[in-house]
């Protein structure tokens, strides 16, 4: 076991990529001093199964919810069985919720996740949990939506990819930025800058797995374990120590998620 311990904050075990694999992975995870981590739902199918495999496994959290790409139109049979999740053992989040312009042109269904993300947010706060947020292209309108329908609400921009000005109006809300494999890529463009300047008392490390491995493991199927590579770039882009990283991402986790 490593001298420092880590949180993956936001990884997808309960993707299919993992299917009967799960208990290797988390021992692999353990090995690397990956003692905890956090399965996000992102259908009403994957957040099933984050639910079963944090009742199955210790240190092994879930969030519950619908991704922007996988959204429909949710009916109260949807929000009741979300909410009877969250009942469930180490069920800690709503998520993955949020807005996707990357993949979604269509302006009527980008308007149905913008309902939908409202939604999410409205069931988080009657369940007094928080929220993790998927934001790609749609930074302005995810922004305004936190802004207005967040009130109460305390949570994390996963994957972060806005500007620094964006990280700071995230800051004054009281929230989180997750950074992941991005972060260690030739093209990370100004999220080095943002973690070199953003308190550190506010970062979560995330893997997403199994996407967006980070560097030297580009190319690979991303795994919990990985989250190390991330703690380190965070670590040596702010000039301190990969111990002083770990303990404080991990009570950032702590503080967020109740884990």
């Amino acid at each position: 076991m490593s001298m420092v311990e880590l949180v993956d904050t936001h990884t997808h075990l309960n993707d299919g990529k993992f299917d009967g694999k799960e208990a290797e992975f988390i021992a692999r995870a353990r090995e690397a001093g990956v003692t905890r981590l956090i399965n996000m739902g992102d259908t009403m199918e994957s957040s099933a199964k984050a639910v079963e495999l944090a009742a199955q496994y210790e240190g092994v959290y879930a969030g519950v919810g619908i991704h922007p790409e996988e959204i429909y139109e949710l009916t109260q049979a949807a929000d009741d069985q979300l909410a009877a999740w969250t009942q469930e053992e180490r069920v800690v989040a709503i998520g993955e919720i949020g807005l996707d312009y990357y993949w979604e042109k269509d302006e009527a269904k980008r308007e149905l996740q913008r309902r939908m993300f409202i939604h999410q947010l409205d069931l988080a706060r009657q369940l007094h949990l928080p929220v993790c947020v998927h934001d790609r292209e749609a930074h302005g309108d995810t922004l305004a939506i936190l802004k207005k329908e967040g009130k109460g609400l305390k949570g994390v921009l996963h994957c972060f990819s806005g500007s620094f000005e964006m990280a700071q109006e995230i800051y004054k809300l009281g929230w989180f930025i997750g950074v992941d494999g991005p972060l260690t890529y030739k093209n990370a463009a100004k999220l080095p800058d943002i973690v070199k300047n953003f308190p550190l008392e506010r970062i979560l490390v995330e893997t997403d797995a199994p996407y967006l491995a980070p560097v030297p493991m580009r190319g690979k199927q991303n795994e919990p374990a990985f989250v190390t590579y991330v703690a380190e770039k965070v670590a040596e882009i702010r000039g301190i120590s990969m111990e002083m990283v770990a303990k404080q991402t991990s009570i950032n986790a702590e503080e967020l998620y109740g884990i």
